[in-house]
């Protein structure tokens, strides 16, 4: 582990805060997203407040004082909205400028760009990032660098709860479903024919849609959108989708800020440290993953003390799992 430096450290509050203060302004600003208008029917003007993209709206009353000042201070409070919105949007630039000058960020921009287009779509909070790339949101928690070689991966897997409404997700997307989200971010983005949860673009990059098993009775998850990514259930994945979780901003490799959720990283070191034992898991891939246990566990440890290591705090995990995953991580003896 890599300490960052003083200056890449303050660049780091200060995209954090900057990120921050402009998500906010983000939301403030999708809630003027479709707008309202006046509309004439049968000689009479009506307000109308638009609440998608196809059209659909919501008649707020026939044209009165009331719903003139209505009218009004909604066009006043979009372009306030608006200007800050810029403002902000500027101040981001700038700070991307100086983290790539500092070579503060290291994930894949890619990873970025579709971060902050389901940050724009506020679909984030319904989803949270498991598997390789989460770790890149650790070694911003922590202010440090970890070995690139065990943090490089081709894909990156999104965790949908499946408890939640489907339908939520897919309002947020506008009808579109997650890949029409990813082709606004490389439009070569085509799902896999052979694996359907899976989307691929030119350059191979990979999005996984994960969600836990719910079980061989339970319905088929349903799609976010018609011909849209399906829902891949894993089994044991309910660990990380009742581990806490996290939202940390994540600088990627072209300075670009976006927040990225992710489960407890003490989740992922035992989740990790499991999958390295799985009979059916990759040889390959067995010895990355404890290897990646290992490298997070020892970040809370040197870097993270609020995050005590005890069977209380992961009381979500099946207690012969815990055990035997802080033995392999070196919390307790053999």
């Amino acid at each position: 582990m890599k300490p960052l430096s003083d200056q890449q450290r303050l660049f780091l509050v200060e995209s954090d805060q900057i990120y921050r203060a402009w998500r906010e302004v983000l939301w403030r600003h999708h809630d003027y997203k479709y707008g309202m208008r006046w509309k004439n029917v049968n000689g009479k003007d009506y307000l109308l407040r638009l609440t998608s993209a196809s059209g659909n709206s919501k008649s707020l009353g026939p044209r009165t004082p009331e719903t003139e000042q209505i009218f009004r201070q909604f066009e006043e409070g979009k372009a306030l909205a608006h200007e800050k919105y810029q403002s902000l949007k500027v101040k981001l630039d700038s700070q991307r400028k100086l983290n790539r000058a500092v070579r503060l960020g290291r994930m894949p921009s890619i990873i970025g760009e579709i971060l902050l287009r389901l940050d724009q779509a506020q679909a984030l909070s319904e989803l949270r990032v498991v598997g390789t790339h989460a770790i890149f949101a650790y070694e911003s928690m922590a202010a440090v660098e970890l070995k690139m070689e065990l943090l490089a991966s081709g894909d990156i897997d999104l965790l949908f709860d499946v408890r939640k409404q489907v339908s939520l997700l897919a309002k947020k997307l506008d009808g579109e479903g997650l890949l029409g989200l990813l082709k606004k971010v490389d439009r070569t983005f085509e799902i896999s024919t052979a694996e359907g949860f899976r989307a691929i673009n030119k350059d191979g990059f990979m999005v996984d849609l994960i969600g836990q098993d719910k079980g061989m009775l339970a319905p088929k998850p349903e799609l976010f959108a018609q011909g849209d990514l399906e829902i891949m259930e894993v089994p044991n994945l309910e660990w990380l989708a009742n581990a806490p979780r996290l939202e940390q901003v994540v600088i990627a490799a072209n300075g670009t800020s976006a927040i990225m959720p992710v489960p407890d990283p003490r989740a992922f070191a035992i989740h990790k440290a499991w999958l390295s034992h799985q009979i059916n898991r990759e040889p390959v891939k067995k010895q990355r993953d404890l290897n990646q246990a290992l490298m997070v566990m020892n970040l809370v440890r040197a870097y993270l003390p609020s995050l005590p290591i005890d069977e209380r705090a992961m009381r979500y995990f099946p207690k012969a799992v815990f055990e035997e995953s802080i033995v392999d991580l070196g919390i307790r003896p053999k």
